[in-house]
Formats: structure tokens, C-alpha cells, sequence
């Protein structure tokens, strides 16, 4: 869903009227705040911690916000850095091992791509999903998968190639012109 920075305007200032209309802003930054979140936390059970933190604080920090030439998604991406920053500064401390450094800038660019494929991952084939989600996502081994699902170790690396060819092919540029003359 393509969304364009005056409507992006209006969703935020009905937010900080309003904060149960920061839903919408939720639902429309989701996505992109969770790829960002989860390619630098540790675990997924961190990645969602971590995102729900980031959301926590927007609404918290809403009234507050300004345009100042960035979409509000970067203000998201930077609570997202802080909120990593932060929580590898505790890890480091409890550790006996402080540190100042910040996190690292965030790439928009990357985090949209991110965001892109898990778009795409939803649009693969029940199968083929359940096994990219469940071998990348939750970090099982195809034996532990093919036992859940009842299928071969065989069976499993199939769905597995078949999926990563999909999506593959659905992230490379201009795929969706590709896409459409090769079912038209």
C-alpha cells in the first residue's frame, strides 16, 4: 500500500487528537519497524519486545512530534535505534561491560525491503509458508519441521527451495512486470 506524506500528515495529527487513531498508524508502520527491529535483535521473542517498546513510546511521544522533512516512519526507525541502543547498553552493563556507543544509523531503504519480504512470505502457498516461517522465524531444523508438519526431510527441503525461489523472484526489480507477463 503506497501511502504519500499528506496523508501520512493527517493520520498523525488525528493521533495526537486522538490516540486511539494511532492504530492506523500502527497497522500502516508495523511491518517496516518489525524487519528493522528484528535484522539487529538477538532473538524473535527480543524483535517482538523490542517493536512493541518502539510503539509504546511512539504513542507516548505523539504530541511531540514534528515534520521536520522526514516521513514519520524515520521518527519510528529512530525510536527503533534508540530502544536497540538501549537495550544493548543494559546487556553490556549486566555483563560488566559498559559502553557508549549508540546504535547504528538505521537504513530506510533496507528496513522497506525487509518489510517487503515479509509482505511476500505472507503471499507464498500455505506449505511453503509454514516452512520458510517456521525454519527462519523460529529457528528449526528441517528434521523438527518435517516431524511437526508430517512430512519427508526431503519433502521439507522442497517446500523450503521452492519458497526462497518464489520469493526470489518476487523481490528482484521490475518482478512485478515479469510477474505479470508471464500469467497474462
Amino acid at each position: 500500500m503506497e501511502f504519500h506524506e499528506k496523508d501520512e500528515r493527517l493520520l498523525v495529527e488525528a493521533a495526537r487528537r486522538d490516540p486511539s487513531r494511532f492504530a492506523e498508524l500502527y497497522e500502516l508502520h508495523f511491518e517496516r519497524v518489525y524487519a528493522y527491529v528484528a535484522r539487529r535483535a538477538g532473538n524473535r521473542q527480543e524483535a517482538e519486545d523490542i517493536t512493541a517498546e518502539v510503539f509504546h513510546r511512539a504513542l507516548e511521544k505523539i504530541g511531540g512530534f514534528e515534520w521536520r522533512g522526514a516521513p514519520f516512519a524515520a521518527w519510528l526507525l529512530r525510536i527503533a535505534s534508540n530502544a536497540i541502543a538501549d537495550k544493548w547498553e543494559k546487556a553490556a552493563r549486566e555483563r560488566g561491560n559498559p559502553t557508549k556507543e549508540k546504535g547504528e544509523e538505521f537504513d530506510f531503504d533496507e528496513a522497506n525491503e525487509q518489510a517487503r519480504l515479509f509482505r511476500l512470505v505472507k503471499e507464498l502457498p500455505a506449505e511453503q509458508r509454514l516452512v520458510i516461517e517456521m525454519r527462519f522465524a523460529e529457528e528449526k531444523g528441517i528434521r523438527e519441521i518435517a516431524e511437526a508438519i508430517g512430512k519427508t526431510e526431503g519433502a521439507v527441503k522442497q517446500l523450503q527451495f521452492r519458497a526462497i525461489q518464489n520469493l526470489r523472484v518476487k523481490m528482484e526489480p521490475g518482478a512485478r512486470k515479469k510477474l505479470v507477463k508471464s500469467n497474462g
